[in-house]
């Protein structure tokens, strides 16, 4: 059985998706299984023991007509692998146009009308509730395929070279306790203020005095890390820009807990199993909090009337009122209570 999965980004939507190949994979252990990915995201998945290939996209070679004929090629190829299952877990135009046009003897999808794309799909799947989590709406595509919900498969696996990576350049890790921090977000109106995380980083060193701090982020949250760093030089290690995806995965394993804005890497904590404090202002914690800890969500309380309004930029009279209603105090409250629980 040969099968493609379109879910080209991002990282949280990619980290949702993995119960679709592990399920899959543990009812029919024979299929190969191909990944449609955006080719920044590849680290993630490469060497992965369920898949056979990645396949890469380029982003902006589809908006530049020069681009298009090595696009109609790596359509002919992937046509020429007649896949008996080709499944949109994307559901939005571009996934559902290169689905179809890739062929296949099924072609599932995920409903979503934002962009017309279940037009395309030859079946589609819709949200089991306007409210449900991203990953159980993968889930319900799997019910529709008739795949069983199995329990006991691993999220993510362990990448043993990138934690030899990681325990070489960052031997301390490998040390102690410790408590992650993620000042960053692809959107501005998702990050809690940095002077709040470096206000909460005083409240951490005083309440766990036996936990080091890590800072995670990209190289675009370098001067966040940066910023926070320095409220503790002696007790935060800042690894904003300075790991890989697969490293970054493997230190979150190392971490008890990670503080969090809405952002890849608080998926990537959930489906290791690290307790989080997700911060969440603009956006829906019940459509994509961490999955299995949504009660663990700080929002302003009371919200502001806009919240969630699922913009990146905000409107609102009192800018980013939705997140600067929590404070430091209850994040190192919520923090707390959660080590004592784990």
């Amino acid at each position: 059985m040969k099968i493609l999965l379109l879910k080209p980004s991002s990282l949280g939507d990619v980290i949702h998706a993995l119960p679709v190949l592990r399920l899959i994979k543990l009812e029919v252990p024979g299929a190969q299984v191909d990944w449609w990915i955006l080719r920044g995201l590849m680290p993630l998945l490469e060497g992965d023991p369920d898949i056979r290939r990645l396949i890469p996209f380029d982003r902006r070679d589809w908006g530049r007509p020069r681009h298009w004929p090595a696009v109609l090629r790596l359509v002919r190829q992937l046509r020429s692998e007649r896949y008996d299952w080709v499944l949109d877990l994307q559901g939005l135009a571009r996934s559902a146009w290169f689905g179809r046009a890739c062929g296949g003897s099924r072609f599932v999808g995920v409903r979503d009308w934002r962009e017309l794309a279940p037009l395309l799909h030859g079946e589609s799947v819709r949200r089991p509730s306007p409210r449900a989590h991203a990953v159980d709406w993968q889930r319900a595509l799997l019910a529709h395929l008739k795949v069983p919900l199995r329990t006991g498969w691993e999220w993510i696996p362990r990448r043993t070279a990138a934690a030899e990576r990681l325990a070489l350049d960052f031997p301390g890790l490998w040390q102690g306790s410790w408590i992650g921090l993620q000042p960053g977000a692809r959107w501005d109106n998702k990050r809690w203020p940095v002077p709040r995380f470096v206000e909460l980083v005083g409240l951490l060193s005083r309440s766990h005095p036996a936990h080091r701090i890590a800072l995670f982020g990209g190289p675009e949250d370098r001067a966040l890390g940066q910023a926070v760093t320095q409220a503790d030089p002696v007790r935060c290690l800042d690894l904003t820009g300075r790991i890989p995806l697969p490293g970054m995965i493997e230190a979150l394993r190392r971490m008890d807990l990670l503080v969090t804005n809405d952002t890849g890497p608080m998926h990537v904590a959930a489906a290791l199993g690290k307790p989080v404090v997700a911060l969440f202002g603009p956006t829906d914690p019940s459509r994509t909090g961490p999955y299995g800890q949504v009660e663990s969500v700080l929002r302003a309380d009371p919200p502001p009337p806009c919240a969630p309004c699922l913009k990146a930029v905000c409107h609102h009279a009192e800018p980013l009122a939705c997140l600067n209603g929590i404070t430091p105090a209850q994040v190192a409250s919520a923090v707390s209570a959660r080590l004592v629980g784990r």
